[in-house]
């Protein structure tokens, strides 16, 4: 018995993989739900229209057989059989043809729809599951590469659909039903040549495309690799003007597309090796056929039409079979894609509503951290056991050295992640018991660097509450002092903002983050170091906006700068995962402990500053 090796090994488990992914690709062509019933009738009347093409296609050439014999000399017998003299069974040749390809048109026509709802359904599942997918997911996988695999997924799913459904099935029903027409109307000898002629041709082709099929891996992944180093460089670009480093990012772009352009090139190589193989072994096959056509008619048990026929029957095998190792190459190459893509749809979210979860109740804001432990390595804990009491209406911030553990408590309210131990409550609900939506639409947050879409100032500002009136949209920007700005641009609220927001300076931004926020109108109100990256006179007045919006509102600030927060009703001092000062600004300084040794230490950098 012959030992599996390596290659078998991994050939099966590609061959396993791609019926999985084919499984999962079925129910979008065959959905259950009754709604999408119509689904199923095109499904049907597609494939039964495609029968009928193939099997106009495979009696075409019997019109021409008879044309020919009708035209030869002692044809006029011949040509009674349809009871159609030559130029008869000629229009009949051609209006077969037409039908041929004209069922295959409808066939496309009927289908369309139902693979471009299955191309829109995968698309937007996978666009919905990459949301939800963890922070701790996102911040381990380059945004160039999730883009590439979702891109790559669904242009795979419609090669799939249009190859296998309507190439690699037609032929291999062509080729079962052209097998027995040369049986019954030729001999065995012909139908053997035949299949040993396809026989050799697929496993030439098979064995020769499973080889390409790895130097295309290595190809899309030098791609990827290169498509990464772009996105991430132009992402980028102030940092890499900064330092001066466009021949750095040229040449490491340059080093991907190199390595790119070597498996391009073995690429190209091995598809001129296939196509020549794959001609050598169609025309051989075709050439042999024909000899025992040829001497049938010199014999006299064969006619010239069947001379012709089986000619045009070996060119409509051949014509297809040309195209199979391109077919092959790319179905195999597209059950990749899908794979990676139904593997990433495959990803568990780490942080799932429970089964059964009621939207939040908010009616005061009050957030309370009970023993709260968390880690984002369960080796290296961040929290030890955080209790933090923050009362509804009350500005709690929270201070500490870099590494502390302030700004992981806002991603914990958030829920980005969930508590290791302990619990985090609003208005007494864990927040592990309610749905993340409600939870989400109760807290806005402001954050260091508000991050823009590259669209107008109109949509970003209004991105807080999609739907609200234009006048609410207005009142947002003049309560977050940006709208006499943006009224002295030159297109005003549909001024774009840039990749983003690169347009717009920090201050700019960080107002239209603001804005945002007050439109979102939420009760409880999350700032993340929101001005340290701003300058001192910015950062000033940029404060002002941000007290007036945390009126009537549960804040908590997560602070940098101690001048920002000393009317805080409540200061919290973290240092490395745990409390270890607690109160208001003037009795912290009394106590001369941590808090003091901060706010000493940064009025003596402002003076030197």
């Amino acid at each position: 018995m012959r030992r599996l090796t390596k290659t078998d090994a991994n050939l099966n488990d590609a061959q396993v993989q791609g019926w999985n992914v084919i499984k999962r690709v079925i129910p979008y062509l065959w959905p259950k739900a009754p709604e999408l019933v119509w689904v199923r009738y095109r499904v049907v009347i597609a494939m039964a229209v495609l029968i009928l093409a193939k099997v106009i296609a495979v009696g075409t050439p019997v019109f021409y057989k008879q044309a020919v014999d009708a035209l030869a000399p002692d044809g006029a017998d011949a040509a009674t059989v349809l009871g159609l003299g030559a130029v008869g069974l000629t229009i009949a040749y051609g209006l077969a043809r037409l039908m041929n390809v004209g069922f295959q048109q409808l066939r496309d026509v009927v289908f369309t729809k139902v693979g471009q709802r299955a191309l829109r359904t995968l698309a937007l599942e996978t666009f919905t599951h990459i949301h939800r997918l963890s922070m701790r997911y996102h911040i381990t996988r380059k945004t160039g590469g999730l883009s590439r695999v979702m891109e790559r997924g669904v242009k795979g799913v419609e090669f799939l659909l249009r190859f296998l459904l309507f190439s690699i099935g037609p032929l291999v029903l062509e080729l079962l039903m052209i097998s027995v027409v040369l049986f019954f109307l030729f001999d065995a000898s012909y139908l053997a040549v035949v299949v040993l002629t396809i026989a050799a041709y697929v496993w030439f082709t098979f064995k020769v495309t499973e080889w390409r099929v790895k130097i295309r891996k290595e190809m899309n992944d030098q791609d990827t690799d290169a498509n990464q180093k772009a996105i991430d460089s132009l992402l980028n670009f102030e940092t890499v003007k900064y330092f001066g480093a466009e021949k750095w990012e040229a040449d490491r772009y340059d080093s991907a597309m190199q390595n790119y352009e070597a498996a391009a090139i073995k690429t190209n190589y091995s598809l001129a090796f296939l196509n020549f193989g794959q001609s050598l072994l169609i025309t051989t096959g075709l050439v042999v056929v024909m000899v025992m056509a040829a001497i049938g008619v010199q014999d006299g048990t064969l006619t010239v039409g069947d001379f012709v026929m089986v000619n045009a029957y070996m060119i409509q095998i051949t014509m297809p079979l040309n195209f199979l190792g391109t077919v092959y190459r790319e179905i195999r190459q597209a059950l990749i894609d899908m794979g990676d893509m139904f593997d990433l749809l495959g990803q568990p979210a780490e942080v799932k509503d429970k089964p059964n979860a009621k939207p939040i109740d908010v009616q005061g804001g009050a957030v309370a951290l009970r023993d709260v432990q968390f880690g984002y390595d369960t080796e290296r804990p961040i929290l030890k056991g955080v209790s933090i009491d923050v009362e509804p209406g009350q500005t709690v911030a929270i201070v500490g050295s870099s590494g502390s553990g302030k700004s992981t408590i806002g991603r914990l309210l958030f829920r980005f992640y969930d508590v290791s131990g302990g619990a985090l409550t609003i208005d007494g609900q864990d927040v592990r018991d309610v749905t993340q939506d409600s939870l989400h639409a109760s807290i806005g947050v402001v954050p260091q660097d508000t991050v823009l879409f590259n669209d107008t100032v109109h949509y970003n500002i209004a991105y807080g509450r999609p739907g609200a009136s234009e006048e609410e949209i207005i009142g947002a920007a003049k309560a977050a002092k940006i709208h006499d700005f943006i009224t002295s641009l030159p297109d005003g609220y549909q001024t774009t903002v840039g990749e983003r927001g690169l347009k717009l300076s920090g201050g700019e931004k960080q107002r239209v983050g603001i804005a945002r926020t007050l439109l979102k109108n939420p009760p409880i109100l999350l700032l993340d170091e929101a001005t340290s990256a701003l300058d001192t006179e910015t950062e000033m007045e940029i404060q002002a906006e941000l007290k007036a919006i945390s009126e009537g509102r549960t804040t908590i600030t997560i602070a940098h700068r101690l001048s920002t927060i000393a009317d805080a009703d409540q200061i919290v001092v973290l240092e490395d995962g745990v409390i270890v000062e607690q109160g208001q600004h003037d009795d912290l300084l009394g106590q001369d402990g941590r808090y003091a040794h901060l706010w000493n230490r940064q009025a003596d950098e402002d003076v030197t500053a």
